[in-house]
């Protein structure tokens, strides 16, 4: 089952901060509601996150990379891969991030192309889309207390 969600936030910092904290990738995996980063560089990361659909929780073990860093156009393009425990199918994402300035602080637009097998593709597109609000609105809350924090205040 593939499916694309779009997202769109706003943070009260300036798009370079916003920037390099959402492509420090050990930072912004661990703002990830579920996940822990197990390793980390500049261009790949690797760790497993915990996501629950409907009445099933499942543990994907993946991998992630840049596919595209423009770091003057803010733009990045990262592609992730995850594989279920217990024989739940595997999970694949592409994530385009797109962010702009947006009066004194940063607008990002967020599309997610994602694709899912096995038992937790039953769900369809409605769960995906109200799990991913969910997990993207506790994202944002983390991404700005740590933009806020390294803003001295």
């Amino acid at each position: 089952m593939g499916m694309q969600l779009e997202h769109s936030f706003t943070v009260d910092a300036s798009p370079e901060a916003t920037w390099a904290l959402l492509t420090d990738l050990e930072s912004v995996g661990g703002c990830f509601p579920g996940a822990t980063v197990t390793e980390a560089d500049e261009q790949t990361f690797k760790g497993n996150v915990k996501v629950r659909l409907g009445p099933i929780a499942v543990t994907y073990q993946g991998e992630g990379r840049f596919l595209e860093r423009d770091d003057a156009a803010h733009r990045a393009v990262i592609e992730g891969t995850g594989k279920g425990l217990r024989g739940l199918g595997n999970a694949g994402a592409t994530v385009t991030m797109q962010l702009a300035p947006e009066g004194s602080g940063t607008r990002a637009d967020v599309v997610t192309e994602l694709s899912i097998t096995g038992k937790p593709a039953q769900f369809g597109r409605g769960v995906m889309q109200t799990v991913s609000d969910k997990l993207l609105g506790q994202f944002v809350s983390c991404v700005e207390s740590k933009l806020a924090g390294s803003a001295g205040g």
